[in-house]
């Protein structure tokens, strides 16, 4: 199995998965800047938007993308981020509306939650309806070997 570490994130990827662990490039002086992780059940793009938008369209309908995406530390004790821990998802999660982006037939899950004093919103997009149990297995996984620790 593929491990992947770095600005205090680690997972054990499960078997053809690929993940990126990075932080955004600043585009002025004043803009600050967390971990921002990538999880797939297929080739990730080298050029990916926070949310996966620029290459969406491109999932298959058994593929899932996952994002883990860090706000600043004064995000933590904010009501959005109150939920302590990696979350774990439920077919019941999923819906259409809940993509930052509609595509047919895809639907997507958004929580906001806190671990190790940092705060992240887990965004996650199915394929398909059709695949959603297996994906939930596989997403459940991947979040049962995320590990977070301190950020950098």
């Amino acid at each position: 199995m593929t491990q992947i570490a770095a600005q205090g994130l680690a997972m054990t990827l499960p078997p053809g998965w690929e993940a990126r662990i990075a932080r955004r490039n600043v585009t002025n002086a004043s803009e600050r800047t967390f971990s921002v992780m990538h999880c797939a059940s297929f080739p990730l793009p080298e050029q990916r938007d926070d949310f996966g938008g620029n290459f969406i369209e491109s999932i298959r309908g058994s593929d899932v993308f996952i994002t883990l995406f860090e706000y600043g530390p004064e995000s933590v004790h904010q009501p959005l981020f109150a939920s302590t821990g990696v979350p774990r998802v439920d077919a019941q999660m999923f819906s259409p509306t809940r993509l930052q982006r509609r595509r047919p037939g895809q639907l997507g899950c958004q929580l906001f939650f806190n671990a190790d004093e940092r705060a992240f919103c887990l965004y996650v997009v199915a394929g398909s309806r059709a695949a959603l149990p297996a994906i939930v297995a596989q997403v459940n996984r991947a979040l049962d070997a995320l590990h977070i620790g301190a950020g950098p």
